[in-house]
């Protein structure tokens, strides 16, 4: 599987390709929806990332503390 980088770099590419306007319409549909695919995994992965950072921000320093749990909704601490 490529890194985050690449598959973002393809994606940047793939808009250019778009905005070129030289690009056959059956040519277009399918690299928006290569687009498409691409834009929703690396979304998928900054979800991820994000709720990695929240977890490691409100991690309690000693085994005392209590985790700040402001951050999730719908969570009673």
């Amino acid at each position: 599987m490529k890194s985050f980088e690449e598959r973002l770099i393809n994606l940047e590419e793939l808009n250019d390709k778009m905005r070129d306007g030289d690009v056959a319409l059956d040519d277009a549909v399918k690299i928006f929806e290569e687009g498409i695919k691409l834009a929703k995994g690396l979304e998928k992965d900054l979800a991820k990332i994000e709720r990695k950072i929240e977890i490691l921000v409100n991690k309690p320093e000693t085994d005392d503390d209590k985790p700040n749990l402001e951050l999730f909704d719908g969570i009673d601490s």
